[in-house]
C-alpha cells in the first residue's frame, strides 16, 4: 500500500473543471485500491505497520470518498 503518491502534489488552480474531475476520480481510485489491500493484511503486517484490528477495519469500512 503506498502512502503518497505523486498524484498528492498536483496543484489543482491550474486545472480545468474536467482536469480536477479526473483528478478526483483517480484519488477515489486509489483509496478503494489501498483499502482492498489493506482487508488482505495479517495480523503480522497490522503489527509491523502499527494498525490495531479495530483501525484496519474502520479504515477499510469508509466510503471511497471519505480520506
Amino acid at each position: 500500500m503506498s502512502i503518497c503518491s505523486d498524484h498528492s502534489m498536483i496543484n489543482y488552480h491550474d486545472l480545468s473543471f474536467l482536469g480536477r474531475f479526473r483528478a478526483v476520480l483517480h484519488t477515489w481510485r486509489d483509496r478503494q485500491r489501498q483499502r482492498q489491500e489493506l482487508a488482505r493484511f495479517t495480523e503480522r503486517d497490522l503489527h509491523d505497520v502499527g494498525l490495531s484490528w479495530s483501525e484496519m477495519v474502520y479504515e477499510i469500512e469508509k466510503p471511497f470518498w471519505r480520506a
